[in-house]
């Protein structure tokens, strides 16, 4: 990939009296907010660009995309930033690893890079010890893969570094989906977490193996399984019901539709000497809650952590109506005095939507209930203060009586 000499980026201005966000710090310029001249129009997609209001005030360097309703990303106040640079982008990483390492002292597993929080805007980088999944969202940290790539070799010592850029977030930036490995062959790896080591398939798992965002949520709900049956539903490869079974759960029922993370919640399940409290049940999770209740089944502890209800800002609605249905079900299957912890990571449902309609689904249960915990992802999925809507992960736990 060519370098633009700094002193040659492109100039783009922001239209008149279309600043005010930008002043504020936001990281984001939309479309319709930039003088979209020809020859902005014709500049490749990802390109470092400096960007001006009207009135001459300097916004830095930005990744540019012509063809995005997004159509900048702020990467540096400096607008003569070498952000091309091999020796920048290490330096921003290196930023990103040293926040992480004290986070979570010697422990290197972790989300090592989020987004427009770590100052590399469409970015998500996982680490599994010397293992890597990485997802470029944007035509600029796609455009700059390769030298993160070098960056990350430079800063640890990997074996495997694997491309998931199968989300589909990257169609709005005109990028095609794709897996693939970019260091090393194949894609096992192993995510540490609460003394245990959880089986992790980068290349065929879900999103980039495994979900760092729950971490401290699997702590909390661990905390209180001792001696408890749990179900975990929407499990995934078990990180919940596992920790509750470390924890001294009596009684584990991990449910997903996926066979393949099924198989890997079993192996991590042996590996770790839980195997003989811990069952597996699948089919579609909302479906055979339903008939779980129905059958009177009850648990101390039932998590329920689905994927994304709300896709797009036009599936609110019947995402709402979804998570009430998911919370009548949840809650009718817990024992009297038990514990419910109920999540969303449908972005486009706010905390206190998600929160109204999982109350609702409570007492639609005919439950009566006492709210614990209201919270979200760990710290090491850092918020953008400008950008409250990237705190996507919204997580209840309430007592039900």
């Amino acid at each position: 990939m060519p370098q633009t000499p700094p002193g040659d980026r492109p100039l783009l201005r922001l239209l008149p009296g279309h600043d005010r966000r930008v002043k504020a710090g936001h990281p984001w310029a939309f479309s319709n907010e930039i003088a979209m001249t020809a020859a902005a129009k014709a500049l490749p997609p990802g390109a470092p660009v400096r960007l001006e209001g009207d009135d001459g005030w300097r916004h830095g360097t930005w990744l540019f995309n012509p063809h995005s309703l997004i159509a900048a990303r702020r990467l540096d106040r400096d607008p003569a930033a070498p952000v091309e640079d091999p020796a920048w982008i290490q330096a921003r990483l290196a930023a990103a690893l040293a926040l992480r390492d004290s986070l979570y002292p010697g422990l290197p597993h972790y989300r090592l890079v989020h987004a427009e929080a770590d100052g590399l805007p469409g970015l998500i980088v996982d680490r599994y010890g010397d293992a890597i999944a990485l997802q470029a969202n944007t035509a600029g940290m796609d455009r700059l893969t390769p030298r993160i790539v070098d960056a990350l070799g430079a800063l640890i010592s990997t074996h495997i570094i694997v491309s998931r850029n199968d989300s589909a977030v990257r169609g709005l930036e005109g990028l095609p989906e794709e897996v693939r490995s970019l260091l090393g062959e194949g894609g096992a790896a192993v995510a540490e977490e609460g003394g245990l080591r959880f089986r992790v398939d980068l290349l065929g798992g879900q999103k980039t193996g495994w979900f760092f965002d729950q971490r401290e949520n699997r702590g909390r709900v661990a905390a209180l399984a001792s001696g408890a049956t749990v179900l975990d539903a929407f499990c995934h490869t078990g990180g919940f019901g596992l920790r509750c079974a470390a924890a001294g759960a009596s009684r584990v029922v991990l449910l997903d539709r996926s066979e393949h993370a099924l198989a890997l919640a079993q192996d991590s399940a042996a590996e770790n000497g839980l195997a003989d409290r811990v069952e597996v049940r699948r089919g579609e999770a909302l479906d055979l809650l339903e008939r779980m209740v129905g059958q009177g089944e009850r648990y101390d502890i039932v998590v329920a952590d689905p994927p994304a209800f709300a896709k797009a800002r036009k599936d609110q609605p019947a995402a709402l109506r979804g998570y009430a249905r998911l919370a009548r079900s949840a809650a009718s299957l817990v024992a009297p005095g038990g514990f419910l912890f109920i999540a969303s990571c449908s972005h486009h449902v706010a905390p206190g939507e998600f929160a109204d309609a999982v109350i609702h689904g409570i007492g639609r249960a005919r439950r009566d209930a006492k709210l614990l915990f209201q919270g979200g992802a760990g710290p090491d999925h850092p918020v953008h203060p400008a950008l409250p809507e990237s705190a996507y992960l919204k997580a209840l736990l309430f007592q039900i009586a």
